[in-house]
């Protein structure tokens, strides 16, 4: 197949997905909004993130690490996100003597595949949160060289995780494109879920992180995957 052929087949796809799209009920940002704080993970992240920044005015003590702090997670977020995704989300079962190691994180995001209509699965399990919550405030406190610099770190994470939320619930929402950049997060995220699973790993940034780690291929060289909606195959073991 020629290049042009491949370019003609990989727009005839997003082109039909866009039509889809267009044909379901467009929702507003507004109404979009109303649905997203109608789930506890927004209200947790928006909880903790408002602690923490209460805690970090209150104690200041400002430096220049308080700039290069954020600086380095925003930069970084993108990696973590892929890794996230691919080692965690997408984790298979293993089996270790009669235990099998299947975390909630996992079963839940196979169950948001099985049906990326299903909006409470878009969200992170709330469970997973205060584990996260916890985990956050020990490495916040105790791993930095400074309180003042640990609590950057917890008004950062909180933020950064409601930008992940709010993103990837839109995307999956009936909220319609208008805009280059959301076009091709929301491109991207279902080429994930409707063609293979094994590409397009990255939810908030366009692809800059699959290109550098190649899992943004061309759409129309990449095969429609028989389990983008069952992950690993694991419906066809029960």
């Amino acid at each position: 197949m020629s290049a042009d052929e491949i370019d003609i087949r990989a727009r005839r796809q997003v082109a039909t997905e866009e039509r889809r799209m267009r044909s379901r009920h467009s929702m507003s940002l507004r109404d979009a909004f109303a649905e997203f704080i109608r789930h506890p993970s927004p209200w947790i992240m928006a909880a903790f993130l408002a602690t923490a920044l209460v805690a970090r005015m209150w104690l200041g003590g400002w430096g220049l690490a308080d700039l290069l702090v954020p600086v380095v997670m925003v930069a970084s977020f993108p990696l973590v996100e892929w890794l996230i995704h691919v080692f965690v989300l997408h984790w298979r079962p293993k089996r270790l003597g009669p235990v099998t190691i299947d975390p909630l994180v996992a079963r839940k995001h196979r169950e948001h595949h099985r049906d990326p209509r299903d909006i409470p699965l878009i969200f992170i399990p709330w469970q997973v949160l205060i584990a996260v919550v916890i985990a956050a405030v020990i490495v916040g406190l105790f791993v930095f060289a400074s309180v003042e610099r640990g609590l950057t770190f917890l008004v950062v994470l909180p933020a950064i995780g409601l930008v992940y939320e709010w993103t990837h619930y839109l995307i999956h929402s009936d909220y319609r494109p208008r805009h280059a950049f959301y076009r091709r997060l929301w491109r991207n995220h279902r080429f994930h879920h409707y063609r293979n699973e094994h590409y397009w790993f990255a939810v908030t940034t366009a692809g800059t992180v699959d290109r550098l780690l190649r899992t943004d291929p061309d759409p129309g060289t990449v095969e429609k995957s028989p389990t983008a909606k069952d992950l690993h195959a694991l419906s066809r073991r029960d």
